[in-house]
């Protein structure tokens, strides 16, 4: 990985600015006949499996395998993003892609958990909670969402059905992010440099206590990494045992969301059925348009996603420990504790 200087603007592979992420020819895997016919063969072969109790010695891969091995590369020295498209999706009922795209994970990295009641593989679709629920979260609403990162190093979603309309899917490099406030901005990105209070989600009861801190850019060993859910930084700010944010880190984090939206910035993409998606969320910030739904049951629209720890991670700063439990490259990190 390119070394990073962080008292000078960033030139890594990691950067790239709204559509000419499309220009690129790190991002996509295009599914060929052949490697369809090996997922299926995988598939078929640990049938008889738990979805969790799969592991790589059950799903077994031919030369698709060594593809993987290649994203697993470009996920964290490339543009921080993988797009698997061309599978027939007709071909597999649910428990069939839950399995296959659990196996595609698996060779990328270890899913760690995304609830406090140890979901691995969790369903993203519009639950119906009210908005005062406490069970209510991001991912099992239809609304849009704000720009962010999710607890891992990187978070993969395989569209089972699609909306009737809507569900628009933003990515953006937090690099070029970086680079953008920098020029703009560089007192407010000091102020990003430093932590914010996050008060942790309802559904993230495992931990000694109920806040943490950290900051949206940092820097380890010549490492840059990215890191932002501001939902919780304004429920902590809401809080009254937590300090407020300074109309300074007020201003910075509405900076990042205002360059985040700028179509100049971003790029979007629709998943259709089948279609895969794997983003490093230390290099990139991603969200979702709201959307309709049908109004049938099962048609509606149903996203799995995987949180996936990866072994050729970049070392974190320390601060990050709170909320990972481990910051150095490489090691099993992210995903929410059990709740004891």
């Amino acid at each position: 990985m390119n070394s990073i200087d962080s008292s000078s603007t960033i030139d890594h592979a990691g950067l790239w600015r709204g559509e000419e992420l499309w220009a690129r020819d790190d991002w996509e895997i295009r599914l060929t006949a052949d490697e369809i016919d090996q997922l299926e063969r995988a598939v078929a072969g640990c049938a008889d499996r738990e979805v969790d109790g799969i592991g790589q010695e059950h799903f077994v891969l031919g030369s698709f395998s060594e593809r993987l091995k290649s994203a697993q590369c470009q996920l964290e020295n490339g543009a921080g993003f993988v797009y698997v498209r061309g599978l027939p999706v007709d071909r597999f009922d649910e428990g069939q892609l839950r399995r296959l795209f659990w196996g595609i994970a698996i060779h990328l990295g270890t899913p760690v958990s995304q609830s406090a009641a140890g979901e691995r593989l969790f369903s993203v679709a519009d639950a119906g909670y009210a908005p005062e629920d406490a069970r209510s979260r991001g991912p099992n609403t239809s609304r849009k969402l704000s720009f962010h990162t999710d607890r891992c190093d990187v978070i993969g979603f395989c569209c089972h059905r699609q909306a009737k309309q809507g569900g628009e899917n933003y990515i953006v490099s937090s690099m070029a992010l970086y680079n953008a406030i920098l020029k703009q901005r560089p007192d407010l990105l000091a102020v990003l440099c430093e932590p914010f209070y996050y008060l942790r989600h309802t559904v993230d009861g495992g931990n000694d206590r109920p806040w943490c801190r950290q900051p949206v850019f940092s820097f380890c060993e010549g490492q840059f990494a990215a890191n932002l859910l501001r939902v919780l930084i304004d429920r902590a700010h809401a809080h009254p045992d937590l300090p407020d944010l300074t109309p300074e880190q007020t201003e910075a984090l509405d900076l990042v969301e205002a360059l985040s939206s700028d179509p100049a910035m971003h790029a979007t993409f629709r998943q259709e059925p089948g279609d895969m998606v794997f983003m490093n969320n230390w290099v990139t910030l991603h969200k979702r348009s709201a959307f309709e739904d049908w109004p049938e049951p099962e048609r509606r629209r149903h996203i799995l996603r995987i949180w996936l720890s990866m072994p050729n991670s970049r070392p974190l700063d320390p601060m990050f420990a709170d909320n990972y439990g481990a910051v150095a490259a490489g090691v099993l990190r992210g995903g929410m504790k059990p709740k004891t």
